[in-house]
């Protein structure tokens, strides 16, 4: 049964099937030409002779059909069990991976769940294998792989695949396979939610301060296409150099041609020196931006727009105070385990022997809802920091 704080609707028994990657053929190319009038032979034979037949043209060959991913055999289950398949025995995601089964084990505990739950870790490189044990155990849902590489391994190589909730997603944005979902606690979620905000907040122009970190260049290419696809222009671009030469450059650029808004694409560390140089102005950044500053440092972030998950914003909230707190001591892996709540509380919904068609839920990692390609659209709180401390965002602010 889904958590109390689950809204769920749920349309049964509409089924959506999902035809991937098919490519009709064309058959053979119709013959050309007609044949030739019959000749005659002059006399004194009596009848004419037909000519010979033209030979058929030769039938073109088939056209090739580019390669498509394994293809899936979903299994029917044999029980309600939920499998777990987590990279807790990597060197590089082993501790994330151990904040989400934390929070997993939490939400299905206070759903008294437990019994119905398990979990297969693996090492780096060892995904395969470990969802192949999974599957092997016939569960109604699997939930995982974590890694976005992981993920993309396992919708192309692995053929034999129960119904899953993949807890990331592709680079690619292209279509899941049937019986496939995602949830993914991703920066292009909260690009995407804030670039609708300075839309609304009236900001016409825009430019941008970005670092190098792959991580923060994903954020900034979600918000650019998110906001242009809703009809903006394009954002001028500036890279981030901590050389005080070359943001005193910054500087009077942004002056000579001041934008509505400045995007600001840096670390928590970075931030503070970042935005000493920009003009006034509103500010949008990334969800990493007040990451582990204490209160005077995040005076000097004063203005700055940015989204977060309901589970670091408000703990008091009556929907989520019922879970432990993680303690985990870092907002990164307290944030995996706000992902490891919702991903029991949609897996418990997705277990189902028909799957609800339309899910919405207050989730510790924001409001998500179903979308038809079966990937969760995310929307966490716009936060603001305000006299040293982040607030919730107000737009009269």
């Amino acid at each position: 049964m889904a958590p109390p704080f689950a809204r769920v609707c749920a349309l049964w028994p509409l089924c959506v099937a999902a035809t991937l990657g098919l490519a009709a053929c064309a058959g053979p190319a119709p013959l050309s030409g007609s044949r030739p009038p019959p000749t005659t032979v002059p006399a004194p034979q009596p009848l004419p002779v037909p000519a010979a037949p033209l030979p058929p043209p030769p039938i073109p060959p088939a056209p090739e059909v580019a390669p498509e991913r394994a293809p899936a055999v979903v299994n029917r289950p044999s029980t309600d069990a939920i499998v777990v398949v987590l990279p807790l025995e990597s060197s590089l995601y082993g501790q994330a991976a151990a904040a989400v089964q934390a929070g997993f084990f939490a939400a299905a505990k206070a759903a008294a769940a437990t019994a119905r739950t398990r979990v297969i870790g693996y090492a780096d490189d060892a995904v395969l294998p470990a969802f192949a044990a999974a599957a092997d155990a016939n569960p109604a849902l699997i939930v995982g792989p974590l890694t976005r590489d992981d993920v993309k391994t396992v919708l192309a190589l692995a053929p034999d695949r129960p119904r899953t909730l993949a807890l990331n997603q592709g680079d690619d944005g292209s279509a899941l396979p049937a019986e496939v979902y995602a949830l993914a606690l991703s920066v292009e979620n909260d690009a995407a939610l804030l670039a609708r905000r300075a839309r609304d907040d009236g900001v016409r122009t825009l430019a941008s301060l970005s670092s190098d970190a792959p991580l923060q260049r994903r954020f900034k290419v979600a918000f650019s296409t998110a906001w242009e696809h809703a009809g903006g222009t394009p954002i001028r671009d500036y890279r981030f150099d901590p050389n005080p030469e070359v943001l005193g450059l910054l500087r009077r650029e942004l002056a000579a041609r001041p934008p509505d808004a400045l995007l600001l694409c840096v670390g928590a560390g970075e931030a503070a020196l970042a935005k000493s140089f920009l003009p006034p102005g509103p500010v949008y950044a990334s969800s990493q931006v007040a990451d582990g500053l204490s209160p005077q440092m995040l005076r000097d972030l004063e203005g700055v727009r940015y989204v977060e998950i309901p589970w670091l914003t408000d703990p008091a909230d009556p929907a989520l105070a019922r879970f432990p707190r993680g303690n985990l001591g870092d907002p990164v892996l307290e944030r995996l385990y706000a992902l490891g709540l919702d991903a029991f509380a949609l897996g418990d919904l997705l277990a189902n022997p028909i799957p609800p068609d339309r899910i919405e839920l207050d989730g510790a990692t924001g409001h998500l809802s179903l979308l038809p390609t079966r990937s969760f659209a995310r929307d966490g709180r716009i936060m603001i920091i305000h006299d040293g401390q982040s607030v919730l965002y107000m737009p009269s602010q």
